[in-house]
């Protein structure tokens, strides 16, 4: 792990540990009142992880992204034929015109040279294609994980508070050196989302 992304670390944690506090308007010291020194309450803070990475786990994650996900492949399994269809018929066609140009009869150049031309429109079709299909791919998984992203960062808010955690890290964004599995809600978070939002309702077909 690098110096320069513990220090990030470290620096995110205490971020979060502190900002509550600093939220909150405190008067101001009365001119010449004595420090305080170490007679003071330390505020409690309860810090818990969280690994959202799981969430997408097809049997063991969240069950609305697993509906998500199979919806997701099954409107852009067409797609994917098709540019599968288009490999097939691009190798047929190089095979075809590497035996013709091994072959030690006389062949046909004009009709090696339609077979090659006919290679190269159907390798920028497939380009083409896949670029078009990745475009629309990425337009729909958004929306389709919007709103289910935005659930469970509501979810995961009542949680913490819920369970009294004043801290909730994301442990697949924020390197970690150490961390008790103690403090890991993942698991129990993603039992009490399923069992408060079964994954029943079918993802809209976009027209």
């Amino acid at each position: 792990m690098k110096i320069d992304r513990l220090i990030v670390a470290i620096a995110f944690v205490l971020a979060l540990a502190v900002s509550p506090m600093m939220a909150q308007t405190r008067p101001a010291a009365p001119a010449g009142a004595p420090a305080s020194g170490s007679t003071g309450n330390v505020p409690e803070s309860k810090i818990a992880l969280v690994y959202t990475d799981l969430f997408l786990d097809a049997k063991t994650g969240i069950a609305k992204f697993t509906n998500l996900v199979n919806t997701l492949n099954r409107e852009f399994q067409p797609r994917q034929t098709e540019l599968q269809q288009l490999q097939e018929k691009i190798k047929q066609l190089t095979n075809e015109v590497n035996q013709a140009q091994a072959a030690s009869a006389v062949v046909d150049q004009k009709s090696i040279q339609a077979k090659v031309d006919q290679v190269e429109q159907l390798k920028k079709d497939a380009t083409r294609k896949a670029e078009d299909g990745q475009a629309a791919f990425d337009r729909r998984r958004k929306e389709l994980f919007a709103p289910v992203q935005e659930e469970i960062a509501k979810a995961l808010e009542v949680y913490a508070k819920t369970h009294n955690i004043n801290v909730l890290i994301d442990g697949s964004q924020v390197p970690l050196i150490y961390a008790a599995d103690s403090i890991d809600i993942t698991r129990a978070f993603i039992n009490d989302f399923n069992g408060k939002n079964p994954a029943t309702a079918a993802a809209t077909t976009p027209r």
